[in-house]
């Protein structure tokens, strides 16, 4: 069976479009779309299109569009913020004979708001970060010594690490506070944090520990199937540089509560804190993370995963060979950007 996937918000994720073309051998081709024509994944891609901005009115009917004219079976988003648009108008899409692999509305504003996080992690018994909603109650807790410096101040709706503080006074942490004000008004974030801007940025206790990724992975009916994990070695820009695979019962059984209790489709990239007191959970990305390629070189292939569960089958577990102890590190590659022409997809 051919099965033609589209990857939307492609951005430089060229791993997965190459993970996906091996897993499908052929059958089927791989499409990627972007806004920008020099995003890096549109050259390895079968297919590459240009599409209008996520924020445009015309997005929605020009993925209806590439869906009809090249028979999609499937549209994996790469990227947050565009997870709550197309939650939204994820049956008008689905209407189209396409699979959506992007959770429901509930789940995507739950994972996507960092304050909804925070309190559905606390809600099924599992330790987080302290998190505030605002200045004053943050300065409160400060007062009461329920809170220590350094803390970590970041964008409630926010995405890659973008406009992460770590203020280590009260008055770094008011100035730094109305700095992020500012700088959210002139971010890519604006049209997310417009929802509740005079609560658009939260404030937390910073964990000192070890940090861990994990892709917690449920099926398309939100079941849990499995957690793969990753001592994180470096970051860098905010994503995994260098990791190491781990198995490790204790942690696989947080991914599994998390799973089963938020029924999200497909796989979710996670960061887990093992601290003196305990392990702590910190984010929660319903999408392909940064650190997937260290758990699919370790020897879980959601990709070709993925094709069997939209084949209809469920014969996966011979896709998971996952081994501990393996380390990788991601490196740079030069690509040469074709001209593109203008695509029918931009305009009306």
């Amino acid at each position: 069976m051919k099965i033609n996937v589209l990857f939307t918000c492609a951005g430089r994720r060229n791993y997965l479009i190459n993970y996906f073309k091996e897993a499908l051998n052929g059958e089927g081709n791989i499409l990627a779309a972007d806004v920008q024509h020099n995003a890096p994944a549109l050259i390895d891609a079968d297919i590459s299109l240009l599409v209008p901005d996520i924020y445009d009115s015309n997005y929605i009917s020009a993925l209806k569009k590439i869906i009809k004219e090249y028979d999609i079976n499937a549209i994996i988003s790469l990227n947050d913020l565009e997870l709550p648009i197309l939650a939204r108008h994820k049956s008008e899409l689905e209407e189209t004979g396409a699979k959506i692999l992007v959770s429901n509305l509930e789940t995507i504003e739950t994972t996507f708001d960092k304050w909804e996080t925070f309190r559905f992690i606390t809600s099924i018994g599992l330790k987080t970060p302290k998190t505030f909603l605002t200045l004053d109650a943050a300065l409160e807790a400060l007062e009461k010594n329920e809170l220590h410096f350094p803390l970590v101040l970041k964008p409630r709706w926010g995405s890659a690490s973008i406009g992460i503080e770590f203020p280590e006074s009260v008055e770094e942490l008011r100035l730094s506070y109305a700095l992020q004000k500012i700088k959210l008004q002139k971010s890519i974030l604006l049209n997310a944090s417009q929802e509740d801007f005079e609560r658009s940025i939260v404030i937390q206790e910073k964990l000192e520990g070890v940090e861990f990724g994990m892709d917690v992975l449920n099926d398309f009916n939100g079941n849990y199937y499995g957690t793969f994990l990753r001592k994180k070695l470096s970051m860098r820009g905010g994503e995994t540089d260098k990791a190491k695979t781990v198995i490790d019962k204790r942690m696989e059984n947080i991914g599994e509560q998390i799973g089963s209790n938020l029924k999200h489709f497909g796989t979710m990239d996670c960061d887990l804190f093992l601290c003196a007191d305990g392990l702590y959970v910190l984010e929660l990305n319903p999408r392909f993370g940064g650190g997937y390629p260290f758990s699919h070189e370790g020897g879980i292939n959601t990709a070709a995963i993925y094709l069997e569960w939209l084949r209809g089958g469920k014969n996966v577990d011979q896709f998971n060979n996952y081994k501990a102890d393996i380390s990788f590190s991601k490196c740079d590659r030069m690509i040469k950007i074709p001209a593109l022409q203008p695509s029918q997809y931009s305009k009306d």
